[in-house]
C-alpha cells in the first residue's frame, strides 16, 4: 500500500466525496438509526485521513485534519475540535430548518454562532492527565414573521432533535477494541467492545482515499478563510501546570436555505488559522458531508492527536495509527410535533504496530481516552446553553 505522507503531497482537496450512496440516512432526512462508521490514520506528523460513511446506503466522505504550530503542526487543515462544533453546528441548522418547514414558519435568516470550552488537568504524559468539556453556549439569530413564543419553541424542539447535541446531553459509556501487529488483544482497562473484529483500514485501503470518478470535486469543502486568531504565539509545552483551556467557536450560515451550511471555526491559541467547512443536510442530494460526519470525524481526529502527542513524547516504538469507529446516532418523532434525537456509545477500535511491551500498548490506548477531550464530551451530561436573539440585523 502506498500512501501520501503529507496532506499538501496529495494533491487533493482537503475534503472530497469518495463513494455515492444509494439513499441518504433516515437520521439526516426524517427519522431513524444508522451507525456511522470513520476510518482514520495518521499521514505524517500531526496529520490524519478520515473517510465517514454515512450509515448503511450512504455515501462516504473522505477529510483530513492537522494541528496548529502550539502542537508543531503545519496548520493546513481544520482541528479536530473544529470538525465537531462545525458538525454541531450543522446539525442544529438542518433541525431547525426541517422543524421550520414542517410547521409553515418563514425564515428569513438564520446564523449559529456556537461556542464549546475543554480543559485538561493533571499530566498528560505521566497518565494523571484528565480531559473535560463544558456545555456548549449556543446563539441562534433568527429574523422571521413568526412569533418570538414560535420562534423560541422551534429553536428548543430543534436541539431537542439533533443526534449530535443529544452526544453532549446524555453520557455515554463508550467502548474500545485493540489489536497489536495485527491480532486482537484483551482489553482491561476501559470498558470492552463486544463487537466482532473490525477490517483494518491498512487492509481495506490499499490505494489512497480518491474523489470519486466522474464526480465534481469542489475544492470548498474545507478551506482556509485567511483569518488567523489575533495575539502572541503560544506554544502548549509537553509538561503543563495547572488547568488548560482550549476555546472553540463556530459561526454557520446557511449557503442554501434547503440545507447546505457552511460553519467558521477558529481555535482559541494565537496566530491558528480559521477554517470554512460546509454540510449538506438536504434529503435527496449530499454534495457534502453531513453535520453527522462532520462530529464523527471530530471524535476519531482528536483521539488520534492524544495517540500522537503520546507516542512522540514517550519516544515509543509504536507506527502505523489507525482507527476504526463506529457511531451510532437515532431520530424519531416528527418535526411538526415531538422529535427526539439521540447518540449511542461510541465503539473505538485501535490497530497499532511496533516493539513495545504487551502492557505499553494498552496504556497508550487509555491515556489517549482519559484525555481526549471529546470521548470527555461523550461521557458526559452537557446540555447546550441556548439563546434565541430575534431581528434583522446579521450576526457579526
Amino acid at each position: 500500500m502506498t500512501h501520501s505522507k503529507t496532506i499538501e503531497s496529495s494533491g487533493f482537496p482537503l475534503a472530497f466525496k469518495v463513494s455515492q450512496g444509494r439513499a441518504r440516512p433516515g437520521v439526516i432526512a426524517a427519522a431513524g438509526r444508522e451507525v456511522f462508521l470513520a476510518e482514520a490514520r495518521q499521514i505524517g506528523g500531526h496529520q490524519k485521513e478520515c473517510v465517514v460513511h454515512e450509515g448503511a446506503q450512504g455515501s462516504a466522505f473522505r477529510a483530513v485534519s492537522d494541528e496548529g504550530a502550539q502542537l508543531k503542526g503545519t496548520d493546513l487543515a481544520p482541528f479536530p475540535l473544529g470538525f465537531y462544533n462545525a458538525g454541531l453546528n450543522a446539525d442544529l441548522a438542518n433541525r431547525i430548518l426541517a422543524a421550520a418547514r414542517a410547521r409553515a414558519i418563514t425564515l428569513n435568516r438564520l446564523e449559529i454562532e456556537l461556542h464549546n470550552r475543554y480543559s485538561m488537568t493533571g499530566s498528560f504524559f505521566q497518565g494523571t492527565g484528565v480531559g473535560s468539556a463544558e456545555p456548549a453556549k449556543i446563539k441562534v439569530r433568527v429574523s422571521s414573521p413568526a412569533s418570538r413564543a414560535q420562534i423560541d419553541a422551534l429553536v428548543r424542539d430543534a436541539a431537542l432533535a439533533s443526534p449530535a447535541l443529544a452526544s453532549m446531553r446524555v453520557p455515554l459509556v463508550n467502548t474500545f477494541a485493540l489489536y497489536v501487529n495485527g491480532r486482537r488483544r484483551q482489553v482491561t482497562s476501559l470498558p470492552p467492545s463486544q463487537a466482532p473484529d473490525a477490517a483494518d483500514p491498512f487492509v481495506t485501503y490499499r490505494n489512497p482515499p480518491a474523489p470519486l470518478e466522474g464526480a465534481a470535486a469542489p475544492r470548498d469543502l474545507i478551506y482556509k478563510t485567511g483569518q488567523t486568531t489575533q495575539g502572541e504565539f503560544i506554544y502548549q509545552a509537553a509538561e503543563t501546570k495547572g488547568r488548560v483551556i482550549i476555546d472553540v467557536t463556530g459561526n454557520c450560515r446557511l449557503l442554501d436555505p434547503a440545507g447546505v451550511t457552511e460553519t467558521v471555526v477558529r481555535l482559541g491559541f494565537p496566530r491558528t488559522s480559521h477554517f470554512a467547512i460546509r454540510s449538506d443536510e438536504r434529503a435527496a442530494l449530499d454534495g457534502a458531508p453531513g453535520g453527522l460526519s462532520l462530529t464523527t470525524a471530530g471524535i476519531v481526529f482528536c483521539y488520534v492527536t492524544q495517540l500522537l502527542r503520546y507516542i512522540e513524547h514517550q519516544k515509543l516504538k509504536i507506527r502505523g495509527v489507525r482507527v476504526v469507529q463506529a457511531s451510532p446516532y437515532m431520530l424519531s418523532g416528527s418535526p411538526a410535533g415531538a422529535w427526539t434525537g439521540g447518540a449511542g456509545p461510541v465503539d473505538t477500535h485501535l490497530f497499532l504496530n511496533g516493539e513495545e511491551s504487551e502492557d505499553a500498548y494498552e496504556t497508550l490506548m487509555t491515556v489517549a481516552a482519559k484525555t481526549c477531550y471529546l470521548h470527555a464530551t461523550l461521557g458526559l451530561a452537557l446540555p447546550p446553553e441556548i439563546a434565541v436573539e430575534h431581528g434583522e440585523q446579521a450576526a457579526a
